[in-house]
């Protein structure tokens, strides 16, 4: 066997893996169960003690001292100490240990389990086996992987070396698990829709487009899932929900990854504010599960997730933190004055919509820490939303803020096919005229309404985002397993190590 980029140290042991090969031992072992976990020897020790259990788990540790040495070993649950010692093992297999055994390896042993003189609890080895040999040196001798992009590149490592990084993804994974419970207490039936799709509908945004052979025809990786939710309340489901992954074809930083997972809901006969209430305490009971405390720190603020959360006008923030209106806005000689005066650069055509999204974002959304509702949403930027009942250049839509971040969009849906037929046009001239996120008319969808679909409510939740705040990192890369990131080539690798 041969493997490249080895360094000195690799290189030895590799050599012994082709050692132990030669040999008739197996460097990658078989199975070994156990009955216990690490961290259940350690909590259960009164019953335990003085008895004979298994362990195992990846060596993190190896103190020797002669005739005798100290190992740590890890599991996914936590650590613990063995002890290996001449006298229990024999001559052959305590040599063999020295000689073949390295940090990083995995190993299952047997022993009896006790307290050293300084009251660690150790498991006193009375047989061991090699489970799977380690030919590359664990980074920085254990003591922790630091550069940021050779974390996220290989997590792998990352999880080794960083216990909290572990321990962050198991959090993730709590979030997640909560959420779906609360929506399954909640009557909500939980439904798959389509990865691939003919129309990048349900959101405006760029889409990544792929071929499909057998059809003959380009799809597109999803946007959003909404568009065939709603064709689901259509056809007679009341509650329905997906916690899945959507797909945008744009830019990558600390807040945006192209791939994200995203909770989307449905609630028939419902609308807009019963889908606030939905979140806050969804929110706040995730939050309190997570943490035990609906409190949490993110970017140097405490966050507090307790109800109610604050409750904001669209047009109300905009002039609040713009200083400008909606109709200034949508006078495009008089937007392009307010655009210079707030220097605020566009890279998308000058549109309303365009216009209004822009300014909302740079100069509205980061001003809200604590859990914030903004709501009534102007119709250019909404065209899957209902009209509010008193001004028709409104709708019943709300988003919610976080942290500056935007973390929840929500609205009481179109029902209308006709309004909706006229806003989808809409939306197809703006994309003519060069606007690549503008949504494209689904006559498919269209048709769907008009068999009818009765009020709703619907809702889209970004978990990266709010891991990122219940967990309070600043970046959304920490809380992606496998963040998307520009690849590298295989001879800059040497480069990284």
């Amino acid at each position: 066997m041969e493997v490249p980029n080895l360094n000195e140290v690799e290189t030895k042991r590799l050599e012994l893996f082709n050692y132990l090969k030669a040999t008739g031992i197996d460097p990658y072992g078989k199975r070994f169960i156990t009955k216990y976990n690490n961290l259940y020897l350690k909590e259960h020790f009164e019953e335990l003690q003085n008895v004979e259990v298994e362990a195992k788990g990846r060596i993190i540790a190896i103190r020797g001292h002669g005739k005798a040495s100290f190992i740590t070993i890890r599991d996914f649950y936590g650590d613990i100490q063995l002890y290996f010692r001449l006298d229990n093992l024999g001559e052959e297999k305590y040599n063999f240990f020295k000689k073949a055994i390295d940090i990083g390896d995995f190993i299952g042993v047997k022993g009896i389990l006790f307290k050293t003189h300084t009251g660690e609890i150790t498991i006193e080895v009375k047989d061991f086996t090699l489970l799977t040999k380690a030919i590359k040196v664990l980074p920085e001798k254990y003591h922790g992987l630091k550069d940021p992009e050779l974390r996220y590149r290989r997590r792998y490592l990352d999880l080794i070396a960083n216990r909290s990084a572990l321990e962050l993804f198991v959090k993730r994974s709590k979030i997640i698990k909560k959420i779906r419970d609360i929506f399954d207490r909640e009557g909500f039936l939980e439904v798959e829709t389509p990865m691939l799709q003919p129309i990048a509908g349900g959101a405006s945004a760029r889409p990544f487009v792929t071929y499909y052979n057998a059809l003959d025809q380009e799809m597109y990786l999803r946007i959003a899932p909404e568009l065939y939710l709603k064709r689901l309340i259509v056809g007679g489901f009341e509650k329905v929900y997906e916690i899945n992954r959507n797909f945008r074809n744009e830019g990558i930083s600390i807040r945006h990854n192209p791939e994200f997972t995203m909770l989307e809901a449905y609630w028939a006969y419902a609308d807009y504010t019963d889908i606030m209430d939905l979140v806050e305490r969804t929110l706040c009971e995730t939050v309190t599960y997570v943490n035990n405390s609906p409190k949490t720190n993110f970017m140097g603020y405490e966050i507090d997730f307790t109800p109610p959360f604050r409750r904001i006008k669209f047009t109300h923030a905009l002039k609040e933190f713009a200083g400008v209106t909606l109709e200034e806005l949508r006078d495009l000689s008089t937007a392009k004055e307010i655009l210079n005066k707030l220097e605020i650069k566009m890279d998308k055509p000058e549109t309303p919509a365009n216009i209004i999204n822009e300014v909302f974002d740079k100069k509205v959304e980061k001003n809200f820490i604590q859990p914030t509702f903004v709501y009534e949403f102007p119709i250019e930027i909404s065209p899957l939303a209902k009209r509010t009942p008193y001004d028709p250049h409104l709708t019943d839509r709300f988003e919610l803020f976080i942290g500056g971040l935007e973390i929840a969009n929500a609205f009481s849906e179109l029902n209308d096919p006709q309004d909706q037929y006229e806003r989808f046009y809409e939306q197809m001239e703006a994309k003519k005229k060069g606007d690549v996120e503008a949504q494209e008319m689904d006559i498919d969808y269209i048709e769907a309404m008009e068999y009818g679909l009765p009020p709703t409510g619907g809702l889209g939740i970004g978990i990266d985002r709010l891991v990122m705040i219940i967990t309070g990192q600043d970046s959304i890369r920490e809380v992606i397993l496998f963040p998307q990131l520009k690849k590298k080539e295989v001879n800059e690798r040497k480069e990284e190590e």
